[in-house]
């Protein structure tokens, strides 16, 4: 997932600001997620949050107006979010808005899901400013004011692989020469981890994906990631005992959402690709794109890895893969689990995508893999026949 240099995301949204249903939509995500942080969504006393009590009122407003029973209280808000599908929400949304089972907390867990985050921070608003662009883009400045292209490739891997560090790994991170232009940022991304993480004095990591599992009411493990949950039970990996580790950190949920999870995607492509026998470069050019290609013959793919629960956020942001380092052919991929969770994922995608990125094809990381595998057949053919 590679960041933009500007202040800004290109999304045009004169269409979407018609559809009273999209604002509301984005209230209650932001809503949801501020909850969580600050008070968690099990119970609620009055006065309610700004921003939970604005929620509700629209929520009650727009029930109201359609001619539906409107909630009762926060709790009973939240518990719909949680329990029905968006699609059954009285909305006035526009096409490709929500998918069929689509909510904004996820019914296992009543956690935020990842299409509750996007909705909070994607949806067109030019005054947001994302949080994740701006920490990467404050690395980037500090590695090229040091020059070193190094330097920032290796802020973006420890932010994919080691989205949690114990209080000896982080003095270890911080004490790395080589991350020396971003080491207070480093410290400013990683937050302590709440207790509610634990289980029977432990931290349980993510087999998968690395991040922190939660501990479920049946025994079981809940994954932030959609990834893990739609390929089985999290299997539970590495623990952390909290009285031998000291302070346990984890990046904050911005990054988690928007840099580790997509980053795990873009490690899984890269190793496929090395596993063809290609040359693959991540993350060149402080991040112009995701993965650089390099063919036997010297042909040169750019790829920009996008792991998006939603196709038309995606297509909304859409734009040219930057042209510098240099290639021949430029696309931009998806996790596979996204196009196989969402039915029309890529046409959705297509039919946002703007006049200026008409060009730019999305595949599936698994078409990429299959793309790279019949063009190094026809290169050692062409080899073969020379």
């Amino acid at each position: 997932m590679t960041f933009e240099r500007s202040d800004t995301v290109p999304f045009p949204h004169e269409d979407w600001a018609a559809h009273d249903g999209v604002p509301l939509l984005r209230t209650l995500a932001g809503a949801l997620i501020e909850l969580e942080f600050t008070t968690g969504l099990e119970s609620f006393a009055l006065p309610y949050p700004p921003e939970a009590q604005r929620a509700l009122d629209r929520t009650v407003l727009a029930c109201l107006l359609s001619g539906e029973p409107p909630p009762a209280g926060l709790t009973e808000l939240v518990d719909r979010c949680r329990s029905v599908p968006l699609a059954e929400w009285p909305l006035r949304l526009p096409p490709d808005a929500i998918g069929l089972q689509d909510r904004l907390l996820d019914e296992e867990s009543g956690r935020p899901t990842e299409l509750c985050h996007e909705w909070a921070w994607r949806t067109p608003d030019a005054a947001v400013e994302f949080r994740e662009r701006r920490v990467v883009r404050a690395a980037m400045r500090m590695c090229q004011e040091y020059g070193d292209e190094k330097a920032y490739t290796a802020f973006r891997g420890l932010l994919v692989r080691r989205p949690v560090l114990t209080a000896a790994e982080m003095f270890e991170v911080i004490g790395d020469m080589l991350l020396e232009p971003v080491r207070d940022l480093i410290r400013q991304i990683y937050r302590p981890v709440p207790d509610s993480y634990l289980r029977d004095g432990s931290y349980t990591c993510c087999e998968r994906c690395l991040t922190l599992l939660v501990p479920s009411q049946d025994g079981e493990w809940w994954c932030e990631r959609d990834r893990c949950r739609r390929q089985g039970p999290a299997p539970a990996g590495r623990r952390i005992e909290r009285e031998t580790a000291g302070q346990v950190s984890q990046l904050e949920r911005p990054l988690r959402q928007f840099v580790t999870g997509p980053g795990r995607a873009e490690a899984d492509l890269e190793r496929d690709l090395l596993a063809l026998g290609l040359e693959v470069h991540m993350w060149p050019g402080y991040d112009a794109y995701d993965l650089l290609v390099v063919f036997p013959d010297g042909h040169r793919w750019a790829i920009d890895v996008k792991d998006w629960a939603h196709p038309v956020f995606l297509g909304r942001s859409a734009r040219a893969v930057p042209h510098d380092p240099p290639y021949d052919e430029a696309f931009w991929a998806v996790p596979t689990h996204r196009t196989t969770a969402r039915t029309g994922y890529i046409a959705a995608f297509e039919r946002a995508r703007p006049g200026r990125a008409r060009d730019l094809s999305l595949f599936t990381d698994a078409e990429i893999v299959a793309r790279a595998r019949a063009r190094l057949r026809t290169v050692k053919g062409e080899v073969g026949r020379a």
